[in-house]
């Protein structure tokens, strides 16, 4: 191999669904390598008297086979791919004349160059594999994959798609607002969008990064005035996705976390078109945490509920028992109850929840308007009228608020 060194490498995608390949060694190089050989369907075998964790875990699960013990001569028989990275010299370089012999690929992690095989840094985003070989420079090959990974996921490295595009509906949870938290595949369907039907409470700035050609539609629902009526967003995501063009419906927090996203697939499935549902980080577990508030904490709470303080507890329309809620000794986070807060409290207060629970109110959490106000289960409706508080806003109540960093 090494009067070849000087000549660049072959690049070539290996089929190696149901091909046996056999990984010498079980510990940190067959860690990283082993998720990606079963991803890639190869019947794996696992010679090395002992192994990582995860990776006796995958045998445990039987994705791959495990045999406790030293290479031997003739292991690699029947071999499509050799992966060798054991701490033993003399068998690493017997195993790879073995392989040489057998005219079976190798990769060796402790000598590259008697290796007939490298590894390249890959990476994935929606059906495309991103191989980057650099000769000796691991370091440069990753940052390079990841310089093109990201640009592919979120859309600043145009790679048109040639072939027909399947038109319909993505239904993309955008995360609580800070633009960072949408998902990569969510951000990616709004790169690749024709048109944006947009939440109100869905993360704005991404908006302005879409192209010229993108319409954008505005379905903000503000609380208490104008709003975009449900069938008429439904009506909207069914006209556009008929007319060829890829709809993302952008909305704030996760599609199914008070957030009518069944409403909309359930029209979208009587119309006949096709849906994707990409979810999102609620607001419920992430503004807590942006905010320093962890929802559960070891020997403070085991649970968290989230409800919806919408309707109020006194309103024939509600459907939440307020009273089996204060008999929980967990976490209780509030969506969409400022409005109602004071309502909400005494209601708890009126069924036993001590009035002296902590509460606190984190008001545009995730983005740069985010301030979070504390109070007391007794206090909260005052408070939540001194201080201004308005929508949108998450109120945490129980224990954990008073939980801090330091003892």
């Amino acid at each position: 191999m090494a009067e070849h060194a000087e000549h660049a490498a072959y690049p070539v995608g290996l089929r190696l669904s149901g091909r046996r390949v056999v990984v010498l060694g079980g510990g940190q190089v067959a860690q990283r390598r082993l998720p990606s050989l079963v991803a890639a369907g190869a019947d794996v075998l696992l010679i090395s008297p002992s192994a990582k964790p995860s990776v006796e875990a995958m045998a445990d699960t039987g994705e791959i086979r495990w045999e406790r013990r030293r290479y031997e001569s003739g292991d690699l028989a029947d071999a499509w791919y050799a992966l060798i990275s054991t701490d033993d010299p003399e068998a690493n370089a017997a195993a790879s004349q073995e392989a040489e012999d057998r005219r079976v690929w190798c990769v060796r992690s402790d000598d590259a160059e008697a290796a007939t095989a490298w590894t390249p840094a890959t990476g994935r985003s929606e059906g495309v594999t991103v191989a980057v070989l650099t000769g000796r420079d691991p370091r440069r090959s990753a940052a390079v994959r990841d310089a093109i990974v990201e640009g592919l996921r979120d859309g600043t490295l145009a790679a048109p798609h040639h072939r027909a595009r399947a038109t319909g509906v993505a239904l993309v949870g955008g995360g609580p607002g800070d633009p960072d938290l949408i998902t990569v595949r969510g951000r990616r369907l709004l790169a690749e969008a024709d048109v944006v039907i947009a939440d109100r409470l869905g993360p704005r700035d991404l908006l302005a990064e879409l192209p010229p050609h993108v319409e954008v539609i505005d379905a903000a629902k503000i609380p208490y005035g104008r709003f975009m009526a449900q069938e008429a967003i439904n009506n909207a995501l069914i006209e556009h996705a008929r007319a060829g063009k890829a709809v993302v419906r952008l909305k704030g927090g996760d599609p199914y976390v008070f957030g009518r996203g069944m409403e909309e697939l359930q029209a979208l499935a009587e119309a006949g078109i096709p849906c994707t549902v990409v979810p999102g980080i609620s607001s419920s577990i992430s503004v807590p945490s942006a905010a320093g508030i962890p929802v559960t904490h070891r020997g403070v709470a085991q649970e968290f509920t989230v409800v919806s303080g919408h309707v109020a507890p006194d309103d024939e329309r509600s459907t939440v028992d307020w009273s089996a809620l204060a008999r929980l000794r967990g976490t209780l986070v509030v969506l969409m109850g400022v409005e109602n807060s004071g309502n909400i409290a005494a209601t708890l207060i009126a069924h036993g929840r001590g009035a002296e629970t902590p509460v606190a109110v984190v008001q545009e959490g995730t983005t740069a308007a985010q301030r979070r106000v504390d109070a007391t289960l007794a206090t909260l409706g005052e408070t939540v009228r001194a201080e201004g508080i308005r929508p949108p806003a998450v109120i945490v109540i129980g224990d954990v608020v008073a939980v801090h960093p330091t003892p």
